[in-house]
């Protein structure tokens, strides 16, 4: 069991690494989506021909400008979701490493028994304590990235909208706090796996 148990500790280092990947792109679709929403705000005042001044006389002004940040916005859209691309590959590799897990669990002579999962040996945490976290961890990232993938695909539709500001600040917020990923349940999980480490 402790050999297991040792393969299972490899498993979340693994994770750690993938999740660590997972703030860098984080940082990357807030800075994204904050940069969209600076252009989605700044066609509302484009397309306020009150706002030209003496530059209306200029032929096709407002056009060319506004061509140009509709330009901006489409290339941001597609680094956007070049990102969430990203963001499906770690959730991918997590499923892979549960999948992996749950075989890993029935390998060796025999099944483990219900009472065998749940045995510790010292501080190390159990099979059942190494299973219970990969598979939260899982779910927790999951649907962060199904909410982020619904985040995203709403801001073509805001963008249309002549009153976005206040649902880009919202869509905004969803982004930077990941609701579904509480740090402290994160944290927790590790502080298990890796008891022995920290003690």
């Amino acid at each position: 069991m402790e050999s297991i148990v040792k393969k299972y500790q490899q498993k979340f280092r693994k994770i750690k690494s993938e999740l660590s990947r997972w703030d860098e792109l984080q940082t990357r679709v807030t800075s994204q989506f904050s940069n969209a929403a600076s252009i989605i705000q700044r066609v509302q005042v484009i397309q306020d021909s009150g706002n030209y001044g003496i530059l209306k006389c200029v032929e096709g002004i407002e056009d060319a400008v506004l061509g140009k940040q509709m330009e901006s916005l489409h290339t941001i859209m597609l680094s956007m979701n070049n990102t969430l691309e990203e963001f499906r590959g770690v959730v991918s590799s997590l499923e892979k490493i549960v999948r992996d897990s749950r075989q890993l669990a029935g390998t060796g002579s025999s099944q483990p028994t219900a009472k065998q999962l749940r045995q510790r040996i010292g501080i190390k945490p159990s099979l059942q304590d190494c299973l219970d976290g990969l598979r939260r961890l899982e779910e927790m990232y999951q649907s962060e990235y199904l909410l982020k993938l619904s985040v995203l695909s709403a801001l073509p539709a805001i963008a249309l909208k002549p009153s976005a500001s206040a649902d880009l600040g919202a869509l905004q917020q969803l982004l930077v706090d990941q609701p579904n990923i509480p740090q402290e349940e994160v944290q927790y999980i590790y502080d298990i796996i890796f008891a022995e480490e920290i003690s």
